[in-house]
């Protein structure tokens, strides 16, 4: 993969690199020799991984047991799944974070995600169901473009929610043994869906367990997920007001503060002495994402400073809000609020809360 580090965690992993003619040749040549290669060995370890997840199954099966899930549900389940190794594959792929590597701009990132189609499709998304929208609004507080925002990222307002066999890359997973608590438990959460009436052709999306329009992982469906339309079932899969309604009740938990932007594009002064807005502080988690970020002030502290909104009033005086410049000086920057964490909550990565931030503008205007 050619893509750049960045602070993204699970999204875009990159594509292939284009090669020049004669250096191209001779890594497709080398590539093609480890190819044949890993098709000679394949066949043994693949049938040892298949024989050690049928084993494995049988532990997963106590634990679901212990955890409540009907027999006859485990018992139907089970005897389905076989080892997928393209799950392990893909998980491997994954950006391990070092600290050495180095941060993407986000202008190339917002290009592609904050679009003029995918503007389009919010436009149309956002007035088709404005009833409903408004009436999460009005009982969360979360404002309905941020909704109708998180929804088109995560599966371009439904058009696609992953065909992955949920259980099987969940129990794949766990059997792999490097998140093995996290996988499992969802695996067991899958489980418990079953038990609640969710049919088991529903159960597909993310190779990483994630389902649905809101891309919700199972334990999270059976903690937030919401009856958006009253017909007595949690479908956010098919129904656009249940798909709403969860996100936005998840957004309630991770503690939207209502009448608070996310956060205003400002022009930060030439000149501007950035040594003594170092945050000291360390986060627990996702550190990379978080230390890009200022330490805190109010939003008349910033103006003091000469930032200046770009085409967007100043939130209240006694807003506080850290300054991000995803694309370094001299570049657009974000004074970002509370609100804006709660976008990291849904996903840890600066420029993915950045782009739903500014398709939900956009989507509204």
């Amino acid at each position: 993969m050619c893509k750049p580090g960045d602070d993204l965690l699970f999204h875009n992993p990159g594509a292939p690199c284009k090669m020049g003619s004669m250096r191209g040749t001779l890594i497709r040549t080398i590539l093609g020799i480890a190819a044949l290669a890993g098709v000679m060995l394949a066949a043994p370890v693949a049938a040892q991984d298949e024989a050690g997840f049928q084993t494995y199954l049988s532990t997963l099966r106590g634990q679901a047991l212990a955890a409540g899930v009907r027999p006859a549900t485990v018992d139907s389940v089970l005897p389905t799944l076989t080892f997928n190794p393209r799950v392990v594959e893909l998980d491997r792929q994954q950006p391990g974070g070092s600290p050495n590597a180095p941060v993407a701009m986000f202008a190339p990132y917002r290009a592609q995600h904050v679009d003029a189609a995918r503007i389009s499709r919010g436009r149309t998304a956002y007035l088709a169901n404005r009833g409903r929208l408004a009436a999460v609004e009005r009982e969360t507080g979360v404002p309905e473009s941020i909704m109708v925002a998180i929804w088109g990222h995560e599966t371009n307002y439904g058009s696609y929610t992953g065909n992955f066999d949920l259980l099987r890359s969940l129990a794949t997973l766990a059997y792999e043994g490097r998140r093995r608590d996290l996988f499992a438990g969802e695996f067991i959460a899958a489980l418990k869906m079953l038990d609640r009436g969710v049919a088991r052709e529903q159960l597909k999306g993310s190779w990483a367990g994630a389902t649905g329009n809101p891309q919700f992982l199972p334990s999270i469906y059976l903690r937030l997920a919401r009856d958006g339309d009253g017909d007595g079932r949690i479908d956010i899969w098919n129904s656009a007001a249940d798909t709403l309604a969860s996100i936005g009740n998840y957004f309630v938990n991770a503690g939207w503060r209502p009448g608070q932007p996310w956060g205003i594009a400002v022009t930060v002064p030439a000149g501007y002495d950035r040594s003594g807005q170092v945050n000291r502080l360390v986060s627990p988690r996702c550190p990379r994402v978080f230390e890009r970020h200022s330490g805190w002030r109010t939003m008349a502290e910033w103006r003091a400073l000469g930032l200046v909104p770009q085409g967007q009033p100043w939130p209240g005086d006694d807003v506080l809000a850290t300054l991000l410049e995803p694309d370094g000086p001299g570049k657009t920057a974000y004074l970002l609020t509370g609100n804006y964490r709660v976008i990291l909550d849904y996903n840890c990565s600066n420029f993915y809360a950045l782009s739903v931030g500014l398709l939900a503008d956009a989507v509204e205007r």
